[in-house]
């Protein structure tokens, strides 16, 4: 099964609080991980925690995500971002 073989819905949550959210969609709309820490008055350190735990709350449920892109691909899947958000 890859990434894309699961569909919105059928997808076990992994319960993201709305900060987390926020910090996921922030990161993946800039450039950097430096721009998305500057629009949400964040250290770095700070996004960098955030990443860690979503991405480990992604691995809990079974459902990877290493890389930026798996992300993208989790936050539209659940819903957090619209392939038309800038």
């Amino acid at each position: 099964m890859t990434v894309l073989d699961i569909r919105v819905g059928d997808a076990p949550d992994p319960r993201l609080s709305a900060r987390e959210i926020e910090v996921l969609t922030a990161w993946l709309i800039s450039d950097s991980k430096a721009e998305a820490s500057r629009s949400l008055y964040l250290s770095m350190g700070t996004v960098n925690t955030h990443l860690t735990r979503i991405r480990a709350k992604y691995t809990a449920v079974g459902r990877t995500a290493p890389t930026k892109a798996t992300l993208l691909v989790r936050a539209l899947q659940d819903g957090f971002i619209d392939i038309d958000d800038r």
